[in-house]
C-alpha cells in the first residue's frame, strides 16, 4: 500500500483498497516465508556460506522494497479467519518427498509471491514494482545455484580421486591403465590430450567409456563438449579461457557434468553462480604436468572449503606424501595425474591417496 491512508488518492473504493490491501499482505508473508525456509536449509543443512549470503541479500532487498508500502494499513486489512483459501488445501501440501521437493516447492512459493507483488504493486508504485521483478529475476538464478549445488554434493563422494589421464603410447597401454584405475574404484577419470588427433582421442574415448560403463567411476573429457558427445561422456571439465557453462550445456544438453577450473575465490563463486557441477581448485603445490605462473596453494583451498559447498577438486601436485594437507585444509577431493598415471601400480598409489584424504 502507499503511504496514503486514503483509498481515493488511488481511485480504488474502501473494498478494492482493502483487498488490495490483504493481497499485498498475503503475497510478502509468502515471499519472505518461502525465502526463509530455503535460507535454513540452505544455512544449516548445507552450512554453505556463499548461498546463504546470496539468500540474505535477497531477503534483505525484498524488505526494503516492501518498506514502501504501508505496512500497518496491509495489517489492518488482513482477515485471516475470513480468508476462503485457509480451508482449501492440496492433498499435497503436508508432504515432501525429499530435500529437491521441499527446495522447489519453497522456491515456487517464493517466485509465485513475487509476481503478485508486482503485478499489484504496479497500481501504486511503479518503482516497487520493478524492484520486485528484478528480486524474481534473481530468484530463478539462486534456484539454479542452489539446486545445482545440492545435487552435485550428492553426486561426488568424500574423500574422492579424481584421475587426468592421456591417450598413452599405444591402444594396450590406455586400455591397461583405465582398467586399473576403473578396478581401483576411482571416481572420475579424465581423458584429456591436446597432442594427439581428433579420430584417435574419439577412439580412446570411446574404450575410456567401455570400462566406465555400469560402475561407479564417471568419465569426463576435458574442453571438447563435442567429443563428449559423441563417445556418451559423463561431462566435460573447462578452463577460464574454454566455453562457459552454458555454452557446454548447449552442446551436450541437461543431464551431464560440466567442471570448470578455478584459481581465485571470486572464480569458484561466478562457477557456482553459472551452474557448474563441480570445481577444480588450484594449483595446489608445483606440478610434474603443467607449469603455472602464481601457486595460490592451501590458503586458496581453505578460502574456497569456507564458502561453498559446490564439490571442489584440490588440483597440481598432489601426491601421497602431501594429500593430507589438502584434507587438513578442508577439501577431501583431489585430482591428480603423474603420481598415479605413471606408477607402476596405480591402484596402491590410489588406496594411499584415498587413505591419507581419511
Amino acid at each position: 500500500m502507499s503511504d496514503s491512508h486514503n483509498p481515493n488518492d488511488r481511485g480504488l473504493p474502501p473494498s478494492m483498497d482493502i483487498s488490495l490491501g490483504r493481497t499485498l499482505d498475503a503475497a510478502a508473508n509468502r515471499a519472505s516465508e518461502g525465502l526463509r525456509v530455503i535460507e535454513d536449509f540452505v544455512r544449516y543443512g548445507q552450512n554453505d556460506r556463499f548461498l546463504t549470503e546470496q539468500l540474505k541479500s535477497l531477503r534483505h532487498e525484498l524488505d526494503s522494497t516492501l518498506q514502501k508500502f504501508d505496512r500497518l494499513a496491509s495489517i489492518q486489512s488482513r482477515d485471516t479467519f475470513g480468508d476462503v483459501g485457509t480451508t482449501i488445501q492440496g492433498k499435497l501440501e503436508h508432504t515432501r518427498h525429499g530435500w529437491s521437493d521441499l527446495l522447489t516447492a519453497n522456491f515456487k512459493r517464493l517466485q509465485q509471491a513475487l509476481r503478485s507483488l508486482e503485478e499489484h504493486a504496479k497500481l501504486i508504485d511503479g518503482e516497487a514494482a520493478a524492484s520486485l521483478e528484478r528480486a524474481r529475476y534473481l530468484s530463478y538464478s539462486l534456484e539454479k545455484m542452489v539446486l545445482t549445488t545440492v545435487t552435485a554434493a550428492r553426486q561426488f563422494a568424500e574423500p574422492s580421486v579424481y584421475v587426468l589421464i592421456d591417450g598413452q603410447a599405444s591402444v594396450d597401454a590406455f586400455d591397461r591403465l583405465a582398467g586399473a584405475l576403473v578396478d581401483a574404484g576411482v571416481d572420475v577419470i579424465q581423458l584429456r590430450d591436446k597432442s594427439i588427433d581428433d579420430r584417435t582421442l574419439v577412439a580412446r574415448g570411446e574404450l575410456l567409456r567401455k570400462r566406465t560403463a555400469n560402475t561407479a567411476t564417471k568419465m569426463i573429457f576435458n574442453d571438447r563438449a563435442d567429443l563428449a558427445k559423441v563417445t556418451g561422456a559423463d561431462g566435460v571439465h573447462v578452463g577460464q579461457e574454454e566455453l562457459t557453462v552454458s555454452q557446454v550445456r548447449s552442446v551436450l544438453g541437461t543431464g551431464k557434468l560440466v567442471g570448470v577450473s578455478t584459481h581465485s575465490l571470486a572464480q569458484a563463486q561466478q562457477a557456482v553462480r553459472d551452474g557448474a557441477d563441480y570445481i577444480g581448485i588450484g594449483p595446489t603445490f608445483p606440478s610434474t604436468t603443467k607449469s603455472f605462473e602464481q601457486f595460490p596453494g592451501l590458503d586458496l583451498i581453505r578460502e574456497v572449503a569456507t564458502e561453498i559447498t559446490l564439490p571442489g577438486f584440490a588440483i597440481g601436485g598432489i601426491d601421497p606424501t602431501n594429500a593430507a594437507l589438502v584434507a587438513e585444509a578442508g577439501i577431501k577431493r583431489i585430482a591428480v595425474s603423474g603420481c598415479v598415471a605413471k606408477a607402476s601400480d596405480p591402484g596402491a598409489v590410489v588406496a594411499q591417496l584415498k587413505s591419507a584424504l581419511a
